[in-house]
């Protein structure tokens, strides 16, 4: 009798279960899909290329952004990160939001006063970071492109 009270229960903890597993896999397919929002549309022959950032939920991913007039690296480096800060505001995020960041450097030599502009810029909590200097430069003629990843 105690095994058969057993091996009921069972089914019941096990069908209570499967319902409950049920419902939450069904909530989570009525959830809304985000919107993927974008700014700064670049074309070419009316045709769109990129975007000059997009947002998807509370990320916000923004493109590359480079200098392109006569300079050092390190005014090329201020503009850069002048022209990624509006982006971010204008995506509704931060300098102090930025996730992730990717650096291009024409000449690798220029590491260090890159480095110099940049410090501090994202607050006191920086983002991680990964830089490389290009085999065939930074289009446009810039000594650095920076992109990066941020939260809303």
């Amino acid at each position: 009798m105690s095994a058969q009270r057993r091996s009921i229960l069972k089914r019941l903890f096990a069908s209570m279960a499967g319902v409950a597993g049920l419902s939450a896999s069904t909530k989570a397919l009525d959830a809304p899909t985000p919107e993927k929002k974008v700014t700064g549309i670049v074309t070419q022959d009316d045709i769109p290329l990129y975007s000059g950032s997009t947002r998807f939920g509370n990320l916000v991913f923004v493109s590359g952004a480079g200098a392109h007039f006569e300079g050092d690296i390190k005014s090329h480096t201020d503009h850069v990160l002048k022209e990624i800060e509006k982006e971010l505001i204008k995506a509704g995020s931060s300098m102090e939001k930025v996730l992730k960041v990717n650096v291009l450097l024409h000449d690798l030599n220029d590491y260090k006063a890159m480095n110099d502009v940049y410090k501090g810029r994202f607050g006191s909590k920086p983002p991680v970071r990964t830089t490389v200097a290009t085999h065939a430069g930074v289009p446009g003629n810039s000594l650095v492109e920076i992109d990066c990843i941020a939260y809303v």
